[in-house]
């Protein structure tokens, strides 16, 4: 299976109750559609996941899969803090169609998850899963960190097929491309290293901003792929800024404000999350302006 290209991590977006709303949700994934995204992956981080009853991930996985356009390739945020509810969670992704479980690391019990554990972890996911596995790794948010020597003993196994390395260490990165043998796929999770990542031998890229960018996001993958890398440096320097902004000191309600100056339907963030100030929104919409002008929603 390949997992190459740009994929959206899809946001969630909520009533005016608070409460999920999933034709807001179709409408955004309906634009994405018209967009050469390679997929979507939805209850990721930027899904908010870990905000999320059970329930509500349900309803959120069977809309995308209802809405997503054939030809896109669907990852579901399937990780949980146990062996067997990430498992449950594979197999329903599977029961509802998509193509791939994208599965963080664990890791309230820190000190426990030492190598040898997330290994064991990751394989007994892995024979039990009905789809394909990606490790999925982001310590800004988990404070654990999937290391190259994991992941080349992880690659071995035959449904494991590839990792999204959220870390921003292009370093990393290409110690996974080193590491793991060639049909490996490694995707990045940060707008700011695409094009040195891509470079290096990286596969494509799970991102935040392509939520509100798609286009552009997109644009620098494919001048990449074609060789255009003065045109490469100029894009990714413009994204790296846009990210640095929206995603890194914004954070979900940042990507969630941009989307809504774009046209798409981001709404606020579930408390405990707070909404941007003011002040950051004025920063936010002089940067977009920089860029492109508003779209008008389809």
């Amino acid at each position: 299976m390949t997992v190459s290209g740009v994929f959206a991590a899809l946001t969630t977006p909520y009533a005016h109750d608070g409460t999920v709303c999933l034709p807001d949700l179709k409408q955004n994934v309906h634009r994405y559609n018209h967009t050469d995204l390679a997929g979507y992956v939805a209850l990721g981080s930027t899904g908010e996941s870990v905000l999320l009853t059970r329930a509500e991930m349900d309803r959120i996985l069977v809309a995308v899969k209802e809405e997503a356009a054939k030809g896109k390739t669907l990852l579901a945020g399937a990780g949980a803090e146990s062996t067997a509810e990430t498992i449950e969670r594979t197999k329903r992704a599977a029961e509802l169609g998509y193509d791939a479980a994208l599965v963080k690391t664990p890791y309230y019990y820190k000190p426990a998850y030492k190598p040898e554990v997330l290994i064991a972890h990751y394989r007994r996911v892995a024979d039990e899963s009905p789809i394909p596995v990606l490790l999925y790794s982001i310590p800004q948010f988990t404070g654990i960190a999937l290391a190259a020597a994991e992941v080349a003993v992880l690659a071995e196994h035959p449904n494991i097929i590839g990792i999204k390395d959220s870390s921003g260490n292009v370093q990393g990165v290409g110690e996974i491309v080193a590491a793991a043998p060639p049909v490996f796929q490694v995707l990045v999770g940060s707008a700011a290293t695409v094009y040195p990542s891509l470079a290096i031998g990286a596969r494509g890229a799970i991102l935040a901003l392509a939520c509100a960018l798609p286009e552009k996001c997109v644009e620098l993958f494919e001048v990449v792929r074609q060789g255009h890398h003065e045109k490469a440096r100029e894009l990714q320097s413009t994204l790296a800024r846009a990210s640095k902004l929206i995603v890194s000191e914004m954070g979900i309600a940042g990507v969630k404000h941009a989307m809504d100056q774009r046209g798409y339907s981001g709404g606020l963030p579930r408390l405990p999350l707070l909404p941007l100030h003011q002040e950051q929104k004025k920063r936010l919409n002089a940067l977009l302006a920089t860029l492109e002008p508003a779209a008008v929603r389809a």
